[in-house]
């Protein structure tokens, strides 16, 4: 698991000038892009609060992830901070998503769903893998949104 200082440095550069459709099919695209080659077997989800933008289930993934997948958006989308972190914080006070009243059937606090931020705005979105271990999910949606900022 990355340390709690480490992730939270990494989330407050993760910052875009504007989220739309357009970006998130974008960013969609550059996550396929990036798990294709490795053939890696994760779901990949982008939604808002109300609505799903892009959704891709790549070869090897199982209907298990997009239900990982939505559980780890919910989370991030309530806490407003990637999935990852709050796993880290819970670990770090040994507590877990019950104590703030959530379901394991609706939240999981496992790593892979990280929060899209425009700036001046705050969470707007999330963008979701699932399918790898719990680190790897994260890496992979961070190295995609820093891709997108690189534009």
């Amino acid at each position: 698991m990355m340390d709690i200082a480490d992730l939270e440095a990494e989330f407050a550069a993760l910052e875009l000038p504007r989220f739309d459709e357009a970006t998130a099919l974008h960013l969609g695209q550059i996550l396929v892009d990036l798990a294709l080659p490795d053939r890696l077997p994760v779901v990949i989800d982008i939604r808002t609060a109300d609505r799903v933008l892009f959704h891709a289930g790549l070869p090897g993934s199982a209907p298990l992830n997009d239900l990982w997948a939505r559980r780890k958006s919910n989370t991030a989308l309530m806490f407003q901070v990637p999935s990852l972190l709050v796993a880290a914080r819970n670990r770090a006070k040994s507590e877990a998503l019950d104590k703030h009243g959530l379901s394991g059937a609706d939240y999981a606090d496992s790593g892979g769903a990280v929060p899209i931020r425009v700036k001046g705005v705050g969470v707007v979105a999330v963008a979701t893998v699932s399918g790898l271990p719990q680190v790897e999910d994260h890496k992979l949606v961070v190295r995609a949104i820093k891709t997108l900022l690189a534009g």
